[in-house]
């Protein structure tokens, strides 16, 4: 079973706009080219969650069948519609079995390496 799974890839802001049709989260930072423009951040940025779920793909494809029993991240700087980023995850402690699965997990952009989601998920259950 591999320790470690990434991707690279560039998220678009017509998949913002999806995730906020989906989660209902329309917030304009997230939507509102206009708005965002306005912000601090200048544009608009990703859901947190939505690069929580695109990690949580990744932590499944390291341990198949297993449930999220818990989570502890952060967002230390914003998720840019366009930018080329890395996702990536890794088993850094337990796996055996049944026994519970911690694995990191990390978000950053791949033109300067600033870290945009880092931390853990708990797994349990792994198949």
């Amino acid at each position: 079973m591999p320790d470690h799974a990434s991707i690279e890839c560039s998220l678009t802001q017509a998949e913002f706009d999806l995730f906020a049709l989906l989660s209902g989260d329309d917030n304009p930072i997230h939507v509102d080219p206009a708005f965002a423009a306005r912000t601090r951040f200048g544009r608009t940025v990703a859901h947190g969650l939505h690069l929580c779920s695109i990690l949580r793909g990744l932590a499944g494809r390291l341990r198949p069948g297993a449930g999220l029993a818990g989570q502890d991240v952060r967002f230390p700087a914003p998720t840019y519609a366009g930018e080329p980023m890395r996702f990536s995850a890794m088993v850094t402690e337990g796996g055996g079995g049944n026994a519970m699965t911690r694995v990191a997990v990390k978000a950053e952009r791949l033109t300067d390496g600033t870290v945009t989601c880092e931390g853990f998920f708990e797994m349990d259950g792994a198949a």
